[in-house]
């Protein structure tokens, strides 16, 4: 039976029409026992251990139990006679577990379908219910625990003595559907039948993405640090716009429709009130974003967590990036439902008791909580691009920086392995977030995509690590000016093109918060700080990447946009240095580099011997420097060797 629950758990919570930000619960029950999904786990990933087994003789008399008339109180006790029910104490058991252990069928499953939504949360509700689904019980909206509870009850004793049955479904006003069955097959069979006939009453969505408007990337910056600034800790802003945004943002009275919140739920994860911004001039909208932001703050005690801006699209605002997903997904379902309504009469958005009561109520904090993640981090909510990020030491630098609680952004020419680098980084993600932009830094276009995805996904770019780099070892005899063009292209002309992209945001960003830092690194070498024989291409970039350095860390400081260069000595495991066919080791042999070797071996004893440390350097080691860099803010225009003592600095 369990496994039944667990697979019938999984397929309804895998599908966002029917669940959306891990909502809803589903239960099994014998004679004795009931399992109900516990708070803080996903439908769509559940296993057996994701469910609170109950003891049901300890929660029958619930149902006639007279609890204080004391709102607060009375919560208290209910809570107190639930955990008492618990077998499993580790684990929460859902809120309305005691609803499903009244539905006196073997399986119940609890969902939030947009569809369901869409009529449940319109002003024709009831009526339309009626016509559609005579032999289904609608209850009224009533505040969550024990209130519903007692009232669907209630509702199912006096529904069984008219009837002489239990009724399968229960629509609830402004929150969701209960279905109970004995088989799996069952449910299913009345869910399909439910949304066939929705389906058959709604107009299609409007469909088709739509690109925000190309000024996106001067106002996110701004909007993000002004959400972000007085201890509010940094946050993380993702977009969308399609067709369906844009029909609730041509206009205030648009806007109206989904102004307030529908569910339970949209309480939980997007608060009851949103910001709508719109302006003619878009070089107005930072300031009117400030001014709403800030009376926000002052008149709610928190940050809003949407905001729409004609123009730009749906802006969900996250304590990190997972929470800015579930934002996202959450407030598009709203959208949906508001779409849909229009069917049945119009929308009908809960009352503002109904929303004070979530708001406060002990249980959707916890819910809220458990959503929002937590993790501390070095870099926790930063926005960090690393360019050449695919693989080698940028892929080490950028997965190190991942670990610490960054948004990293892989920028790499490389699609295929960059994709599966990013998709290998969100596999170890906590509440951040990789994406990967094909990028070549040696083209304005390209770094200006790159800027904008960044902005999109995550509204603010806090650190530019530009790594990418390339190397084409030979002496003057054999050096060709088509080499020599090439690496002079990568390791010095793109570095310039990437500071100048990087810092046009940054900037925005400074000025909207005075207590905030940003960061340009330049991932250099060695070879900057002193020559390198038969490798002057690498090596004359690479010192010319320090003069850019400390030219654009005195022109940025003004603006606290803190700009060093990170020097490595050889990482001589990776693919730069240990590529069997074009490595390092294997084109200073053949250039000659190192007297009398007549191997690869033999080279690359030749450069450990000249480390102090005995050892090569290594994206562990960079990343630590990288770290210092960014946590500091006394120094600027530096060039700090991680070179295991083979370079001192005087």
């Amino acid at each position: 039976m369990i496994d039944t629950l667990v697979a019938l758990s999984r397929k309804y919570g895998s599908d966002p029409r029917m669940v959306i930000a891990g909502g809803g619960n589903t239960s099994c029950k014998t004679a004795d026992k009931l399992w109900v999904k516990a708070s803080g786990h996903a439908l769509a990933t559940i296993g057996e251990d994701g469910f609170a087994v109950l003891d049901r003789a300890k929660l029958a008399p619930m149902g006639t139990k007279t609890y204080s008339s004391d709102p607060a109180e009375r919560e208290a006790q209910v809570k107190d006679d639930l955990a008492a029910a618990c077998i499993t104490k580790d684990r929460r058991p859902s809120v309305e577990t005691s609803l499903h252990d009244a539905m006196d069928f073997t399986y119940v499953v609890h969902l939030h379908p947009t569809l369901v939504s869409g009529l449940m949360c319109s002003v024709g509700a009831a009526q339309k219910c009626a016509e559609l689904f005579p032999d289904a019980l609608y209850i009224e909206y009533t505040d969550p625990g024990y209130t519903l509870f007692r009232k669907v009850y209630d509702r199912i004793q006096a529904w069984k003595a008219a009837k002489g049955r239990e009724p399968q479904v229960i629509f609830l006003q402004n929150h969701g559907i209960f279905v109970g069955a004995d088989s799996a097959e069952e449910i299913d069979a009345i869910y399909s039948g439910i949304m066939s006939k929705l389906e058959a009453c709604v107009s299609p969505l409007p469909e088709g993405d739509v690109a925000p408007e190309d000024w996106a990337v001067e106002v996110l910056p701004a909007v993000r640090q002004y959400l972000s600034r007085e201890g509010r800790g940094l946050k993380t802003l993702k977009v969308t716009r399609n067709a369906l945004t844009d029909t609730f943002m041509g206009c205030p009275k648009c806007f109206s429709a989904v102004a307030g919140p529908f569910t339970p739920d949209e309480i939980v994860y997007c608060k009851s009130e949103y910001i709508f911004l719109a302006d003619d001039d878009p070089q107005q909208l930072p300031a009117k974003a400030e001014a709403a932001i800030e009376e926000y703050v002052a008149r709610r005690g928190h940050t809003p967590k949407v905001l729409l801006i004609k123009g730009i699209g749906l802006v969900a605002v996250g304590d990190n990036a997972k929470n800015a997903g579930i934002i996202t997904d959450v407030f598009l379902d709203a959208m949906k439902v508001a779409f849909y309504s229009r069917s049945f009469g119009g929308v009908h958005a809960m009352e503002q008791a109904w929303i004070d009561f979530i708001d406060n109520w002990e249980v959707e904090n916890y819910r809220r909580k458990v959503a929002g993640g937590s993790s501390a981090g070095r870099v926790e909510g930063k926005t960090i691009i690393v360019t050449g990020a695919a693989q080698g030491f940028g892929e080490g630098i950028a997965r190190e920086l991942m670990a610490q609680g960054a948004n990293i952004v892989v920028a790499d020419l490389n699609e295929a392995v960059g994709a599966a680098t990013a998709e290998s980084f969100n596999a170890i993600a906590k509440n951040n977030r990789a994406i990967f932009v094909k990028t070549n830094v040696a083209d304005m276009d390209s770094l200006h995509g790159l800027i904008r995805t960044t902005l999109l996904n995550f509204g603010a770019l806090d650190v530019f690590i530009s790594n990418a780099g390339v190397l084409r070892a030979g002496g003057l005899e054999v050096m060709t000016p088509e080499n020599f063009e090439f690496v002079t292209n990568i390791n010095y002309k793109a570095y310039f093109f990437c500071a100048k992209v990087a810092s046009h945001v940054m900037r925005i960003q400074t000025a909207a918060d005075p207590q905030y830092f940003a960061d340009i690194v330049q991932v250099n070498s060695k070879s900057g700080l002193r020559g390198s024989k038969a490798n002057f291409a690498y090596a004359g970039g690479k010192f010319g990447g320090i003069g850019l350095t400390q030219s654009f860390a005195l022109e940025l400081a003004p603006f606290r946009v803190k700009v060093n260069s990170i020097c490595p000595g050889n990482f001589y495991d990776g693919p730069l240095w240990s590529n069997p066919e074009n490595g390092l080791f294997v084109q200073y042999l053949a250039a000659g580099k190192v007297p009398g070797a007549k191997t690869v071996q033999d080279v690359k004893d030749y450069y450990l011997a000249q480390v102090p440390m005995r050892k090569g350097c290594n994206p562990a080691d960079v990343t630590k420097a990288i770290l210092y860099a960014i946590e500091q803010t006394g120094e600027t225009g530096q060039a700090i060797p991680v070179t295991g003592g083979q370079v001192m600095l005087a």
